[in-house]
């Protein structure tokens, strides 16, 4: 075995889908000049708003709920090794097969060896977010093996030729007459009279899946929770495509990123209480799927559980940002953010958008790497308010900010601010300065740390509050 938990080792380059071809900054310019995206995504960001916060209104307990959750998570952090070998044990007892990968390449390797295995040249696919980290699907082309995805959006932005843009609706950017061109450029068998009447829609992709769903033998899926005290994984969905793949097929592989393990059955009780409210609205999601192990003459009679770090163990190493590990992938804080809602997940480069991917991503991947990414953001703290497991992402964000590389004259400038600033008497001669005004230039267009790209410096006022407060 070459993982260790607790080895820091980050993400590796060159596979997966962690990092952006260029900074934050570049790639949101591009997005905002997109006017139907901005109106796709403030139509779906402001319905979705809507349904959570009715829902999440019926609970009196709201609050207690999401200190539960954190609570729990902030647990298994605390002993992840211990959780994750008492769920192999139990996997194992159940007829399961336990697989650890390092990373990207390692997970990549041992689901396409497995699928060869089978003698299968497609597999089908439940929407998951850590097969999409990882690149599982061109991996899986690479290797001559066919990946359908069975999720709706999933299958939009596959036939598309797109990138997922949001974590719970992938297809979030597109509309409905989009999506119709993009079923009769490249869904087999369509109708040519195909209409963008949303039913219409589903009816075509439903049977496209379901002619799939019956002649494929092997399925591949994410998991939300593993259970450690059982062994049982879950999966929680809207469409029930997903438990078609996990029930239909002879051959079930699972890529679990090792942070989504549980201690016990108990603590489902909390979040399927909160992921539903706080990711589609709902009160309890329409399809929960779980099995454990192999059950003889019922689903699946090969299942095969890959555990993936790739750049967990380094995110888990640090204190003031592991918490990102808590997240349940629900996207409430995409939802509420008024970055993410202007620019969409594209431009954040990584499967992870919006506020939690700015977290999260360059803790997987090392800062450098994405060190644009923790000043995407305004800070607002709404992200904050919206989780539902209370994972203080600005916190962890001004973390990020002071890791992150920094350029020879903002370094400098830094430093003789927090010089000055550290000197009281010092510090009121440089406000009563006359030339400050001059040195900065209008609105602070003359200083010489990139600021003036994205805001306005607020105009001196003509008198301190340290003179004001002197007058009287």
């Amino acid at each position: 075995m070459t993982t260790f938990l607790g080895m820091p080792a980050t993400a590796p380059r060159g596979v997966g889908h962690l990092r952006g071809d260029e900074p934050f900054p570049a790639a949101a310019h591009k997005a905002l000049a997109n006017d139907q995206l901005r109106r796709n995504l403030r139509h779906a960001t402001t319905t979705i708003r809507g349904k959570s916060g009715r829902v999440i209104a019926e609970l009196p307990d709201w609050q207690e709920l999401r200190s539960a959750g954190s609570a729990i998570k902030a647990d298994v952090m605390s002993r992840l090794p211990e959780l994750l070998e008492q769920l192999e044990a139990r996997v194992t007892e159940r007829g399961g097969v336990v697989h650890w990968a390092a990373d990207a390449n390692e997970a990549n390797a041992i689901v396409t060896d497995l699928v060869r295995q089978t003698g299968s040249e497609r597999v089908i696919k439940v929407k998951s977010m850590a097969t999409q980290e990882i690149a599982l699907n061109e991996a899986l082309e690479a290797a001559g093996i066919q990946p359908v995805e069975t999720d709706l959006a999933e299958l939009i932005v596959q036939l598309g030729n797109d990138k997922p843009s949001h974590i719970l609706v992938p297809a979030i950017h597109r509309n409905r007459s989009e999506i119709r061109e993009i079923f009769l450029a490249a869904m087999p068998g369509v109708d040519p009279a195909l209409t963008d009447d949303p039913p219409v829609l589903a009816a075509a992709a439903r049977k496209y899946l379901r002619e799939t769903f019956l002649s494929t033998k092997v399925a591949i899926s994410g998991a939300n929770f593993g259970i450690a005290e059982t062994g049982t994984l879950a999966v929680v969905e809207s469409e029930g495509n997903g438990r078609m793949c996990l029930t239909l097929p002879e051959t079930l592989i699972t890529v679990m990123g090792i942070e989504k393990v549980v201690p016990a059955w108990q603590d489902l009780e909390v979040f399927l209480q909160l992921l539903p409210r706080a990711s589609t609205g709902e009160r309890m999601n329409p399809y929960t799927t779980m099995w454990t192990g192999v059950t003889p003459g019922d689903g699946p009679q090969n299942f095969h559980l890959v555990l993936l770090d790739n750049g967990r163990s380094a995110v888990l190493a640090d204190e003031a940002g592991r918490s990102a590990l808590h997240c349940i992938r629900c996207s409430a804080c995409l939802n509420v953010c008024p970055v993410y809602e202007r620019t969409g997940g594209h431009a954040y480069g990584s499967v992870y958008p919006g506020p939690i991917g700015a977290v999260l991503s360059p803790q997987l991947t090392g800062v450098e790497d994405n060190a644009s990414l923790p000043f995407a953001s305004s800070l607002c703290g709404a992200c904050f308010d919206a989780c539902p497991v209370k994972i203080d992402i600005p916190s962890i964000l001004v973390h990020l900010r002071n890791r992150a590389p920094h350029g020879r004259i903002e370094r400098a400038a830094m430093r003789a601010a927090a010089y000055t600033m550290d000197r009281p008497k010092l510090y009121a001669r440089a406000q009563r300065a006359a030339k400050l005004a001059r040195i900065a230039g209008r609105r602070g267009r003359g200083l010489p740390l990139g600021w003036n790209e994205a805001r306005d410096l607020p105009e001196i006022p003509e008198q301190t509050f340290r003179d004001w407060w002197a007058s009287r």
